[in-house]
């Protein structure tokens, strides 16, 4: 168990990059401690792998995180943490556990912001016309 290579994790526009090797538990997110990322939401659902692999303390995470707003670039930083835990223990159980508890730990939402069309205001909407 060395470093693996970079794994990616996605959600709407935001793109996070996790490399993972033996340490003493330190993650950190665009070089910043996750201990003091804010808001506090995005820092307990970022901390959700790694709470449920049990291996937090044996593993140093650095991120890379770019696009998107606040809470996207948290789900696409779990994302990618949760495939790296995997990746990096080979371990099934871990990965159907992750699996189990919520589908966005190991594999990216491939929902997307639908694109504007012409006629109208955004992707659904129109001008409306009363004929009267």
């Amino acid at each position: 168990m060395t470093e693996i290579p970079p794994v990616i994790g996605k959600r709407k526009t935001a793109v996070a990059k996790a490399i993972i090797r033996k340490g003493r538990g330190r993650v950190k997110i665009n070089n910043r401690p996750l201990e003091i990322l804010e808001p506090e939401l995005a820092r307990l659902k970022i901390m959700e792998p790694l709470e449920l692999s049990g291996i937090r303390d044996s593993v140093d995470i650095d991120v890379t995180v770019r696009g998107g707003g606040v809470m996207g670039q948290a789900e696409a930083v779990r994302t990618a943490i949760g495939k790296a835990l995997i990746e990096f223990t080979k371990d099934k159980a871990l990965r159907d556990r992750f699996y189990e508890y919520d589908r966005a730990l190991v594999k990216n939402d491939p929902r997307r912001k639908e694109p504007k069309k012409y006629g109208g205001k955004g992707a659904r909407a129109k001008k409306q016309k009363s004929y009267r």
